[in-house]
């Protein structure tokens, strides 16, 4: 057993250094890496190599068909586990730039705040563990566990070869467990572990009938429009009641377990304030669906935009003659996004054949039992690191690629996010607070304290 002392001289140096590392932190930012745009993802995943290499971390830079992974390690813990810690070094666009208080990479801190595109979501965050790793490697001159880091540089479009780099480097990546940090803590303020991820399915359905837009008077009850086309399409695909209604769609989902049951009834919820604060009277259909079970265990589908005909000032009395609309599909265990494109296509060709249905990026969804050997220490993590017992999240509501680690690699994969719940993050102003940020440091290090302390094949 690995001694409280040797976690407190970490936390002491961490305490010491606090000035230095929020500066380092804010050199980090101000570089661009916007995948979507292969701005900066080259020079950016150089400056990773060297800063882990100089840690101490045997590192590579590995190509793949996108923008490369950076994979650091340091395996010199006989008989302790192996830690995968993922996260990723590209971020979003900055539009609306004119939205931005400060310009996007000129970190600037503000109340306790430093803001800056990328600060929270995912820089932040993974900057804190390669902090957390290197001040155990400074205190003690070596890692309580083995860790290996990967970074990726395209998690911003839809982890596009992430899957296929996992499946050619499994030897690579062998590990016990993978920890992410990133996304929001809980709205509450509360540290939590998520122990997987809604999966995402996105697609367009696109109508085009007449050659040309037509005079609604002359043409109108004769000739079809393209939007009714697609408004009657969707209308067998949700009713008003919230059901999906896609033959097959909910085959095959995992019910909940009595533990995941069991955490999602203690996490904290005031329905009228979270209604209050986005400005609504009431929540989606069926009202009666308890608020956690639809945000962990339940797929949606969810129009993300809508196109079609005149949008100008006035009236148009046009009979356009094409529309398309945007949508994506939330995934839950074990729903697999190829089978669901495919029933989502035998739909359109039943109801709607004329409409053509066009798929776009996907991602497995992922789930790691509550009651995984893993859990336990995680939760001493949270506990020496802040204060206090870190909320159990069954799955989590966004999504990540954790399905890699699932799925591909057959390890237990858990989300420790350390951002504050008001991040921003894919809007202008993005930011972490200050204590945020040192409170990831902490949370890191203990993370590999508590995993060191076991042996391999212990609980």
């Amino acid at each position: 057993m690995i001694s409280s002392d040797t976690l407190s001289a970490v936390f002491e140096h961490i305490d010491n250094n606090r000035t230095e590392f929020l500066e380092r932190l804010k050199d980090y930012v101000r570089h661009p890496s916007i995948s979507a745009e292969n701005v900066g993802i080259a020079e950016v995943g150089a400056l990773l190599v060297d800063l882990l290499t100089d840690i101490g971390l045997e590192t590579s830079l590995v190509p793949t068909e996108g923008h490369p992974m950076v994979v650091a390690r340091w395996e010199e813990a006989a008989g302790k586990p192996t830690v995968l810690l993922y996260g990723h070094y590209d971020v979003q666009p900055t539009d609306p730039i004119d939205k931005w208080l400060s310009p996007p990479f000129e970190p600037t801190i503000r109340d306790g705040r430093l803001y800056a595109r990328g600060v929270g979501d995912n820089k932040g965050q993974h900057f804190a563990q390669i902090l957390a790793i290197e001040s155990h490697l400074k205190v003690h001159g070596a890692l309580p566990c083995n860790v290996i880091l990967m970074l990726e540089g395209e998690e911003e479009i839809g982890s596009p070869h992430i899957a296929d780099f996992v499946r050619a480097n499994k030897d690579l990546l062998e590990a016990d467990l993978a920890v992410t940090a990133d996304g929001p803590r809980h709205a509450s303020g509360a540290p939590m572990i998520k122990f997987g991820s809604r999966g995402v399915l996105s697609f367009e359905f696109r109508c085009r009938l007449a050659c040309r837009d037509l005079h609604s008077g002359s043409y109108g009850g004769v000739v079809p429009n393209p939007i009714w086309t697609l408004v009657h399409l969707l209308g067998t695909m949700k009713n008003v009641d919230g059901e999906i209604t896609i033959d097959g769609f909910h085959e095959g989902i995992e019910p909940p377990s009595p533990e995941e049951l069991a955490a999602i009834e203690r996490l904290p919820l005031d329905v009228e304030a979270y209604k209050q604060s986005l400005g609504l009277v009431r929540l989606d259909a069926p009202a009666a669906r308890p608020f956690y079970e639809r945000l962990c265990f339940r797929p949606t589908l969810t129009i993300n935009g809508f196109h079609g005909g005149y949008g100008g000032p006035g009236s148009k009395t046009v009979l356009p003659s094409e529309a398309f609309v945007k949508c994506d599909i939330r995934l839950v265990e074990a729903q697999d996004p190829g089978d669901i494109l495919r029933k989502v296509a035998a739909h359109v060709k039943q109801h709607a054949p004329d409409v053509e249905l066009i798929a776009m990026e996907n991602m497995s969804p992922s789930k790691t039992p509550i009651a995984s050997p893993f859990t336990a220490p995680l939760r001493r993590a949270f506990v020496a690191a802040q204060g206090e017992e870190p909320l159990l999240i069954p799955a989590g509501f966004g999504s990540l690629p954790s399905y890699v680690f699932t799925k591909i690699l057959g390890i237990p994969a858990f989300e420790t996010p350390y951002a504050n719940h008001d991040e921003a993050n894919h809007a202008p102003n993005e930011n972490l607070t200050l204590d945020c940020f040192y409170s990831g440091i902490r949370t890191g290090s203990a993370l590999l304290h508590e995993v060191g302390s076991l042996r391999l094949g212990e609980p």
